[in-house]
């Protein structure tokens, strides 16, 4: 039965397939997104922003929050509960 049941899905091989790397994709994606180290040379650059003027403290403080809120993901700190979700509009 496990033979018959390959041959018969043998057409749909090149979908799994497909499913298989954007699956893959996404992981590696969200594991460099998340990635401490990374986050932490982004603000390390935010301040080096700040600190030349490229950019004032109202994107700095949005900026940073950003980055801090992914690094709280990072290290599984982010705050639980209805108060993560922010305000509602």
């Amino acid at each position: 039965m496990g033979l018959l049941k390959e041959v018969l899905l043998l057409p749909a091989a090149p979908v799994r397939g497909t499913a298989w790397v954007l699956r893959q994709v996404v992981a590696e994606a969200e594991r460099q997104y998340y990635d401490p180290q990374v986050v932490q040379k982004e603000l390390r650059e935010l301040a080096r922003q700040l600190d030349d003027g490229e950019i004032d403290e109202a994107e700095f403080d949005r900026r940073e929050d950003e980055l801090l809120d992914r690094l709280a993901v990072a290290r599984g700190t982010a705050p639980q509960g209805p108060a993560a979700q922010g305000p509602t509009p």
